[in-house]
């Protein structure tokens, strides 16, 4: 089979009947072979029969969510290709042609466009529109190396095995970022055609939640993309403090009426401690996330790992706290030259903050190595599938050495 196309229903009585019969009719026309899968999450308002009815295969889904419906629909399904697409009548599936041509020209995914195909009015609210879809789509295009112009669009087409092999996880609505993020990320051939969006036919309101669905959309693009969720604010404000610190560690620095002093000293510690921690939270999260195949592996922090061993590690974090107990001598040596009386905070603070800052950094760099190594250590994992297999292997491998063993018996004997 080429074709399966797959519709999440949760209680769609009036529109699912509608959907399956515009998809069966457009795979005869076009003269593909193909099957409309519902993936049910639950109906009670007899969704599946009425599916049935107008020629669709209906799957239960039990795991409640937008994302774990199309996941179930997705493995339920026999077509080499399938294409998604919600069961209210919203999207055209009477126009999929597009679709199935791009995937078999080679494309892994293929995604609609509604901006570029036609929103009729009343189809979207102005606020996804204007804001919510065109803002998490230029993020989406900002955090990872993607051309999508409409990340969130449900109707979608996709070769079966290349999807199934990113294991995507997320159940609910941000499964729709998951699947273009994972397919950028994994280097898939993912492309565009433009799509439309009629309004749903339903007359209840749509299961969507703009705010709650939003935001987890915007979560999972800032936990999938470490270097704009940890390390390049970490960096700015790293820089920051690091400019600001060493300026006002020699002596008050003046803006026009502004005066700097200690106390803005101490900021620019917190700053450049919060910073580092940042960045090293982006390299942990890449080292993690890479070891455990939640993104692929990036060269750079492959290479940036091999650089930093635990022994550099510790080299650089003990001469970090040399410097930091050196100022803090200084800094006793200072209060020793006013008798150890009582000391102007605008003179003792500037050797104190600074020798803080770097034990406090020398510390986190020891701990950051060890972390890193401990990351990095291999681990071999053996699934029950896999010592099956290696148990196989050597069945039949002692099977050879004995059938080797007989002929060269019976060799033997017919020369003797």
């Amino acid at each position: 089979m080429e074709l399966t196309v797959v519709m999440p229903c949760l209680n769609e009585a009036e529109t699912v009947e509608t959907c399956v019969r515009k998809a069966l009719a457009c795979m005869r026309e076009h003269d593909i072979d193909g099957e409309v899968v519902i993936a049910d999450n639950g109906s009670t308002d007899g969704s599946q029969q009425i599916a049935r009815d107008a020629g669709a295969r209906v799957v239960h889904v039990e795991e409640k969510g937008y994302g774990n419906a199309l996941i179930g629909g997705i493995r339920s399904a026999r077509g080499r290709y399938v294409i998604m697409g919600d069961a209210d009548d919203s999207y055209d599936f009477t126009d999929l042609n597009p679709f199935v041509e791009q995937l078999r020209e080679g494309a892994d995914l293929v995604m609609g466009n509604r901006f570029k195909g036609g929103i009729a009015p009343g189809a979207m609210p102005p606020l996804h529109r204007y804001l919510g879809n065109p803002v998490l789509s230029f993020i989406g295009r900002l955090f990872f190396p993607s051309a999508v112009g409409d990340f969130h669009c449900g109707l979608r087409g996709f070769r079966r095995d290349s999807i199934l092999r990113l294991g995507l996880q997320t159940g609910g609505m941000e499964f729709a970022s998951e699947m273009v993020v994972k397919s950028t990320l994994q280097g898939l051939d993912v492309r565009e055609v433009p799509t439309t969006l009629s309004p749903d036919g339903r007359s209840r309101p749509p299961h969507l939640r703009s705010w709650r669905d939003g935001w987890r959309h915007l979560r999972f693009l800032l936990l999938y993309s470490p270097r704009w969720l940890f390390f390049i604010p970490g960096l700015v404000m790293m820089v920051l403090g690091v400019v600001a610190g060493t300026a006002l560690t020699f002596g008050p620095v003046r803006i026009g009426e502004l005066a700097f002093d200690v106390d803005t000293l101490v900021g620019a510690s917190a700053m450049v401690v919060i910073g580092f921690q940042a960045v090293l939270f982006a390299l942990f999260t890449k080292v993690f996330a890479a070891e455990e195949g939640f993104l692929p592996e990036d060269r750079r922090i492959k290479r940036l790992v091999d650089v930093i061993t635990l022994e550099r590690g510790l080299v650089v974090g003990g001469l970090l706290a040399l410097a930091g107990l050196a100022g803090l001598v200084a800094s006793l040596v200072h209060w020793q030259v006013r008798g150890f009386s009582e000391l102007n905070p605008r003179e003792s603070l500037r050797l104190v903050v600074p020798s803080a800052t770097a034990l406090i950094m020398s510390f986190q760099t020891i701990f950051a190595a060890l972390f890193i190594s401990i990351l990095g250590i291999r681990r071999t994992k053996e699934t029950p599938t896999d010592v099956a297999a290696s148990a196989a292997e050597e069945a039949a491998e002692q099977v050879t050495r004995e059938a080797l063993a007989e002929e060269s018996k019976e060799t033997t004997s017919t020369k003797a």
